[in-house]
């Protein structure tokens, strides 16, 4: 359409130079003279380029003109990931704080699982939960609202108590196994000991390895005794018992080294944090999308402008520019 505009406004302005213009006869041009021209006279081309203008509106409408409100990337950081965490019975354990309020080690590793989900834009993530069994709380998906809805669901004592690190794996390597993704990881937190023999961890680090998996792995808990929940008192107020809980680092730091992956150790929230951050920073990669455009269309603002421009020289003919005949 927009070709065709010279085209179509050339042939208006050739069209308007052949047509006969009214006038009046003298018997001599002497007689005009000494006569200057009025300014309707030398603005009397003001009508016709007004209509030309809204004609070439009408035509820049009809090919459709808009504006880009909002367009995907054409390359993006994407990952599939595996969030594996531990819900056994020493997750109870008190000794994290959030603003000096003493929490359990499950609700602190929630708080900080949640940025990182958030952070993580244009990845597939999923999420395992274990103790004496692993199951899957949420497949690999890039709908972060229910994930973390489901996320939100995980409280302790949902499965039977115990610590399958194994199990975990296993099922985590299941949800990643048919995974096209130029990078696929594994991040599981334990702050036990494997007590389930099923499953050995360390032989699932190696098919983790020949699918081409990544294990990081957090120990969590402070060292030595900490403040375990046992009751409430008379008063209301929580009971605790110092509890010793044993954390297997060295199955820890195998299963992370046999699959390229790296072992942390978290004793407090600032540490949970900062492992989570170190892994957002190191498992990045580029990888080709398939974008979108959301657009406004602007033809009509052209269209309304085009009919106002018309009306425009409507009224400039039948007043200021009003020829007899």
């Amino acid at each position: 359409m927009l070709l065709l505009l010279p085209i179509i406004l050339g042939g208006v302005f050739i069209f308007r130079r052949r047509q006969k213009v009214s006038t009046f006869r003298f018997p001599s041009g002497d007689l005009l003279g000494a006569v200057d021209p009025s300014w309707k006279i030398r603005l009397g081309w003001i009508p016709f380029g007004v209509r030309l203008l809204a004609l070439a509106l009408f035509v820049v409408a009809l090919a459709g003109p808009r504006s880009v409100l909002e367009e995907t990337v054409h390359t993006a950081e994407g990952v599939d990931i595996v969030l594996a965490i531990d819900s056994s019975s020493s997750m109870a354990s008190e000794d994290f704080f959030i603003k000096k309020e003493r929490v359990n080690r499950l609700e602190i590793v929630k708080s900080v699982v949640k940025e990182f989900i958030r952070n993580r834009e244009h990845d597939r993530i999923g999420l395992i939960v274990f103790a004496s069994l692993a199951y899957t709380v949420c497949p690999l998906t890039t709908d972060f609202s229910w994930l973390i809805e489901n996320l939100d669901r995980v409280e302790l004592g949902q499965i039977h108590d115990g610590t399958a690190v194994g199990s975990a794996i296993a099922s985590s390597v299941a949800r990643l196994k048919t995974s096209d993704a130029k990078s696929k990881i594994i991040i599981l937190l334990t702050d036990g000991v494997n007590t389930v023999a099923k499953v050995d961890p360390i032989s699932m680090a190696g098919v983790a390895k020949a699918l081409d998996i990544k294990i990081y792995t957090i120990g969590a808990g402070t060292n030595g005794a900490v403040p375990y929940p046992v009751g409430i008192d008379r008063k209301g107020r929580k009971v605790y018992k110092p509890a010793r809980f044993g954390l297997d680092e060295e199955m820890l730091k195998e299963v992370a080294q046999i699959t390229d992956g790296q072992y942390f150790r978290a004793t407090d929230e600032k540490s949970l944090r900062e492992i989570y951050d170190a892994i957002d920073a190191m498992e990045k990669i580029e990888i080709e999308e398939y974008g979108y455009f959301q657009y406004e269309e602007l033809f009509g603002m052209f269209l309304i402008a085009a009919l106002i421009l018309l009306v425009l020289e409507i009224v400039l003919v039948n007043t200021v520019f009003f020829k007899i005949p």
